[in-house]
């Protein structure tokens, strides 16, 4: 049985991932994910201890004050600007594909956005807005990357460049000889600019921002818009995109005035005016081991790992996992660019979604109450938190966690069963 599901799997989803793997666009986008990664692990693990949770109750306020003022340039420095490093891996790795000056297609990407980013703020000109830098202006740096990196391309192969003579040293002369293209590439980034100066938009950045979280807004706050919202999560980073981070900046406006209506509410004692907040979404589902629910891997990992690989990613995802950080199951196990393990990835949350969903607007678990729980709370305490200490929410969580264990079972039996016996086969060898 298990063979037959594992042929049907390949013969369904591995010809479509080879496809995408040697798609040179997702590939420069999965590469320059990679090429930050270091840098968002870093900013991840002391976002965790900056927020450890309740630690703002064990010491004064001015202590913590000055603790998270300490931690925050980690993250503010890494996490607060991945868009930079991304941007500048993208343009990298597409240049590099065609045989270019990899460090040239990375600054020309890079400069290129810098061109289209809004240079003002509250007035004062000059400043670039730190989030435009982050997960707001992702869209448009992968846009500008792919664009700006094409462009370098074009002018260098039309061989529009200054030679310079052979006693040259080579730095100085690659220097040269890349200076035409950039001036001619981002000449054009700036002339968008100007363009766009003159429409009601002002900026491309804004314009981009608009036209992606306007309709979206429209689809509302129900369980279809949260349903979509969910699969584009889990999409976006099957691809190797942080889709936490670019969804949440299209819903976080919608989900934050959401939990503040429910927060009002609760503490006049008045009825959950809405299921659907950024606690839902923080809580009973990102809120259980990460995006994805990873929580429920790492504990199938124990119950049933048999290959020394998994059963080491499920020692060393374990301790990062309690406190809802899965980077290293989601590129351990893998997730990215992994065809086997896309059904449970991608009807594991929806599941969820529904159960949780139903369970709150029938009255089995109150909503959330509109209380912001710290996104590094384990679950189950999360969920008791983040609905007003009420105990129906802890289950809620335990419950969902089951029915993620019970949907991955058999797909992560056969991907340890793959691992164990081509671990053997090494042993065999040796």
């Amino acid at each position: 049985m298990n063979n037959k599901f594992m042929e049907f799997l390949e013969n369904m989803l591995l010809p479509v991932a080879d496809k995408l793997n040697n798609n040179r666009y997702l590939s420069a986008l999965r590469d320059g994910f990679m090429v930050a990664l270091p840098l968002i692990i870093f900013g991840s693990i002391f976002v965790v201890i900056a927020n450890f949770p309740f630690l703002d109750k064990m010491i004064s306020e001015e202590a913590f004050t000055a603790y998270q003022n300490a931690l925050g340039p980690a993250s503010a420095a890494t996490l607060s600007i991945m868009g930079l490093f991304v941007i500048i891996g993208i343009g990298y790795k597409l240049t590099e594909h065609y045989g270019g000056e990899a460090i040239y297609g990375g600054v020309v990407a890079l400069s290129a956005f810098l061109i289209l980013t809004p240079q003002v703020l509250e007035g004062v000109s000059g400043v670039i807005p730190t989030a435009i830098l982050g997960a707001e202006g992702m869209f448009l740096g992968i846009f500008t990357a792919f664009i700006a990196a094409e462009l370098y391309r074009f002018f260098v192969q039309k061989d529009w460049t200054i030679k310079m003579p052979a006693g040259v040293p080579g730095a100085v002369a690659k220097s040269f000889s890349a200076l035409i293209p950039i001036t001619l590439t981002l000449t054009v980034f700036l002339v968008v600019r100007i363009i766009f100066s003159y429409t009601p938009f002002d900026t491309v950045q804004n314009f981009i921002y608009t036209i992606i979280q306007e309709p979206l807004t429209a689809l509302g706050s129900g369980l279809p818009a949260t349903i979509i919202a969910v699969l584009l999560i889990q999409v976006f980073w099957f691809f190797g995109l942080h889709g936490q981070i670019i969804i949440n900046s299209v819903f976080d406006p919608i989900w934050y005035a959401l939990n503040d209506e429910n927060l009002q509410a609760f503490q006049a004692g008045l009825e959950l005016p809405n299921i659907v907040t950024k606690q839902f979404i923080d809580s009973f589902l990102v809120g259980m081991g990460g995006t994805g629910m990873t929580f429920a891997i790492i504990i199938l990992i124990f119950m049933i790992g048999r290959s020394r690989q998994l059963k080491e990613l499920g020692k060393l995802g374990a301790p990062a996992g309690i406190f809802n950080v899965n980077e290293p199951i989601i590129f351990g196990l893998p997730i990215v660019m992994n065809p086997l393990i896309l059904i449970p990835w991608l009807v594991a949350p929806v599941v969820v979604t529904i159960i949780t969903y139903f369970a709150m607007s029938t009255g089995l678990v109150p909503p959330p109450a509109g209380i912001i729980v710290p996104w590094t709370t384990p679950p189950i305490l999360s969920g008791f938190l983040a609905t007003g200490n009420a105990w129906q929410g802890a289950v809620l969580q335990a419950f969902n966690l089951l029915v993620v264990v019970i949907i991955w079972w058999p797909f992560l039996k056969i991907l340890d069963k793959n691992y164990y016996e081509t671990e053997k086969k090494g042993e065999s060898k040796e």
